[in-house]
């Protein structure tokens, strides 16, 4: 049992004549006000909420079996966009295909941030949108489709730094991609030096 005294004992000086009667100590129990704290303990551990780790969803496509065709989904060059991710934090951009790009989508360099390719990205989204809602077949999140294609060289903030800029912008729909053509590697080559 817990306790707290709070002194001695009761009594006259020492030397004193005067004989006084001992006084117990007094004493005051604890253990319910340990019992308490416990209890609030135990209460606010689970009732409050745990910082929630943060993450952002990333969808991967099936592994696919090798005696299995690839389908091939055409999808209209004036809603693509590809950045491709060089190293030193390069980026490199176009819009539509790297040979008959989009008018003022021909391969550009750009930097990270508000000013570099977030702005590219929230003028292409724009345009796209425009674009679609002209189109006779329009669905409600036909947009903007961003194909990111990060390099050997490129770093992991790299990369997370554009995801964070496809979160940003609100773009639709996006893809990391791997194969980088022939073509796109004479850019990553130009862009290395």
């Amino acid at each position: 049992m817990a306790e707290l005294n709070t002194g001695d004992s009761g009594g006259g000086k020492k030397g004193s004549k005067k004989v006084r009667s001992k006084k117990s100590n007094a004493k005051v129990d604890l253990t319910a006000m340990v019992d308490l704290a416990f209890l609030l303990i135990t209460f606010f551990m689970l009732t409050t909420s745990l910082s929630k780790p943060q993450s952002m969803d990333l969808a991967l496509p099936d592994k696919n079996k090798e005696d299995e065709p690839e389908d091939k989904i055409k999808v209209d060059q004036k809603r693509t966009l590809t950045i491709i991710l060089g190293k030193d934090n390069k980026v490199k951009w176009f819009h539509g295909l790297l040979d008959t790009p989009e008018p003022g989508g021909s391969p550009t360099d750009a930097v990270y941030g508000k000013n570099g390719i977030r702005k590219e990205i929230l003028k292409r989204v724009e345009s796209v949108e425009e674009y679609c809602k002209t189109r006779p077949n329009y669905k409600k999140g036909d947009g903007l489709i961003v194909i990111i294609k990060p390099t050997k060289k490129a770093t992991y903030r790299n990369l997370v730094d554009i995801l964070d800029e496809m979160a940003i912008c609100d773009v639709p729909t996006y893809a990391i991609v791997n194969d980088i053509t022939p073509e796109e590697q004479k850019l990553v080559d130009e862009m290395n030096k």
